[in-house]
Order: structure tokens, then sequence, then C-alpha cells
């Protein structure tokens, strides 16, 4: 017979435990990611948790306030990313590019899964869709930013923004589903019409190296 799927934490725990603040966001974010915001309630999350209803409440004041700290959680992660890649150390501008493309190789800094939920929730909330162009108008400032700190007008470096964002974000939101390797055979190219320079051998084996990708491995070199 086909038994049921146990709870996300069926190991028994000691009297009285509650879990931990982390762990509610943790299980309300999978669930997030899995069926949609109205799949979030503390009824099922204690179920899969296999804790007591009871214990949320001695970390959130209510489903509200647990939904915002998901935001908010999401916020400080991919947002957070965004900011991070673009400010952070390149010579050139095909670096900047590259540091901006290796987010979306590394899901613990940046969640493609997690962002593609929040924005079917801002469907249903105006508050949330708020709160999600926001997020967008400061992805694109830092974007903008890169490329008006190597010298790109400010229309052009804001057309470039644009380019660079609607195509990651094309990604996500179509679910595009591509080979490790074939996705990193585009990368020269894609950085070339972001940047309009083409990134050399060494600039693409840092960036290699920072995804951990190694091309003569896939028969993907050069």
């Amino acid at each position: 017979m086909e038994m049921p799927d146990a709870p996300l934490h069926a190991t028994p725990k000691p009297a009285g435990w509650r879990g931990s603040r982390e762990l509610w966001l943790e299980a309300a974010q999978a669930v997030l990611v899995e069926s949609g915001v109205d799949g979030v309630k503390i009824a099922p999350l204690a179920a899969r948790l296999n804790i007591a209803r009871t214990s949320f409440y001695w970390f959130f004041k209510d489903r509200e306030a647990l939904l915002d700290a998901l935001l908010a959680g999401w916020e400080a992660q991919n947002t957070g990313a965004f900011v991070t890649a673009c400010e952070g150390y390149a010579e050139t501008i095909c670096e900047g590019v590259l540091n901006l493309i290796a987010v979306f190789h590394d899901e613990a800094a940046f969640a493609p899964q997690l962002d593609f939920a929040v924005r079917g929730w801002a469907h249903q909330s105006d508050a949330v869709a708020a709160r999600v162009n926001a997020a967008d108008a400061r992805r694109l400032d830092a974007i903008r930013a890169l490329f008006t700190r190597f010298g790109y007008p400010e229309e052009e470096a804001d057309v470039r923004a644009r380019t660079v964002y609607l195509t990651q974000i094309g990604y996500i939101a179509m679910q595009v589903r591509e080979t490790t390797a074939l996705r990193m055979t585009r990368v020269p190219a894609y950085v070339t019409t972001f940047c309009g320079q083409r990134p050399n051998a060494a600039e693409l084996a840092r960036f290699h190296a920072r995804v951990g990708f190694d091309p003569a491995a896939t028969g993907a070199a050069g």
C-alpha cells in the first residue's frame, strides 16, 4: 500500500519544540514556490513542519506578518544579489556584465523560482505589485549605474540596462530550460549584445571558474 508523504520535518521533536523563525520562513517560501501564495497558510505549514500550530505565534503576529517577511526576504536576497553584482569589482564593462550573469547561475544568491512566484503573487495584490515594481526599478538602477560607471551616456546606459534585465527576467517568466553547456556557449554573444564589447579569454575564464563550469569537460571550449 502506498504511504502518504511524511511531513517536511517528521523526526520526533522534543516536547514544546517550536522551531524557529527561519524554519517557518523556509517552509513558507517552499510552499510559495510550489503552489503560490494561497497555499501559504498557518495550519498546513504547521503540519508540514510537524510543529504545533500555536508555535507559529511565537515568531509572527499573524499570516500577514509572515507574508511581509517573505517579501522582505525576497527583496533582500534577489534584489540584493543584483545590487551586489553591479557594485562589485570589475576592470571592464565585460567583466561587470559577467558578474551580473553569474548571479543567475547561483541559486544561493538569486532564486529564480522565488522571483517567478512573487511575480505571480503580484497579479493578486496591488501592494505586492507595487513592491515588485519598486524592486524592478532598483535593479534597473543598479545595472544602469554599472554602465554609466564605464562611461556609457545616460540614455544608452538605460537602454542597455533594460536589454540585460528584460532578457534575464524573460528567462524566468518563460521558465526556460537549457543545459548549462548550451547557455554557456551563448554567454560571449550575450555580453557582446549587452555592452557592445566581446569578453576576452581571461574574463571568460574567471567567469567560468566562478560559476564552476569547465569548458574542456563539456566540449564547449573556445
